[in-house]
């Protein structure tokens, strides 16, 4: 079996383009010859990945996971081929909602001054694995358990929860707040990386309102309209600080352990230099 670079991209191209059309612009190739690629990589692997008819495609079972497979593969080349022009490598941290809080310039620069030879970018992606399993990160920062079958993992820290609200919500008279005190009213959870499920309350006295979102601007919208409260770790506070939301500390939530994760048996080089770091900037003084 003789996979090519140039097949995998093609499936990367129709999934990220939307058609085959749309793809052979991107790169470059005729729309037969994208269709060619396709069928030659489904051939090798023996698998049919997209499910065509004549107006529209879709991933088929067996398409998803090679997908995000393609999409780490063509991220590692992508990288060879960088490190090979540009020298200094390159660290990808993703993250979904707030990087680090209030650690995450105080991390950027420490990185800098002390690990100049490897430059770091901050990627947000709203995915449970941060950018892991799409190939857009080599470590993440995952609030939340991560899938220890798949990921590596060590706590770097712990941060406390706020309840969001309109400036103007009545809960904002307050200084700190309790879960019982959320109880009656609207709340919006993410639904794929936020932090807050309803488990956090006995079983007896949860909230039923519920409002859902797909990412941390969502979020805030709804918040700042008054439709709806929302609950969030510290980091969240730092980092969005917005005019028409005021955060309140909710002192009964218990903590949430920020977890710095890689692909299981293959963290990156660097992967103990960030832990170390983190842990030191979460611990403070």
């Amino acid at each position: 079996m003789n996979i090519e670079v140039r097949q995998l991209r093609t499936l990367v191209a129709i999934v990220d383009e939307g058609s085959f059309t749309d793809a052979a612009i991107s790169l470059g190739l005729s729309q037969a010859a994208v269709s060619r690629s396709l069928a030659s990589l489904e051939r090798q692997l023996g698998v049919v990945l997209l499910r065509r008819t004549t107006r529209e495609w879709s991933l088929t079972s067996a398409g998803s996971p090679i997908l995000a497979r393609a999409r780490r593969v063509l991220a590692e080349v992508d990288e060879l081929v960088r490190e090979a022009t540009h020298g200094p490598a390159r660290l990808r941290l993703g993250y979904a909602w707030s990087a680090m809080g209030r650690h995450t310039v105080p991390f950027q620069r420490r990185w800098a001054a002390e690990h100049g030879d490897i430059e770091l970018d901050l990627a947000r992606t709203n995915a449970p694995s941060s950018g892991l399993e799409e190939g857009r990160a080599d470590l993440g920062i995952v609030r939340g358990e991560p899938d220890e079958r798949r990921f590596g993992s060590a706590i770097v820290g712990l941060e406390r929860r706020y309840c969001a609200m309109a400036a103007d919500d009545p809960l904002a008279r307050r200084r700190t707040l309790r879960l019982v005190d959320l109880v009656d009213r609207c709340m919006v959870i993410d639904r794929r990386t936020g932090t807050t499920t309803l488990e956090l309350w006995p079983e007896e006295a949860r909230p039923t309102e519920i409002l859902r979102s797909d990412n941390i601007d969502d979020w805030l919208a709804l918040i700042a309209s008054g439709r709806a409260i929302g609950m969030t770790s510290e980091a969240t506070v730092a980092q969005y600080p917005r005019p028409g939301i005021s955060y309140r500390r909710v002192a009964d939530a218990p903590l949430i352990p920020v977890h710095l994760v890689w692909w299981r048996g293959d963290p990156p080089p660097a992967t103990e230099a960030v832990r170390e770091l983190l842990v030191e900037l979460y611990r403070g003084p």
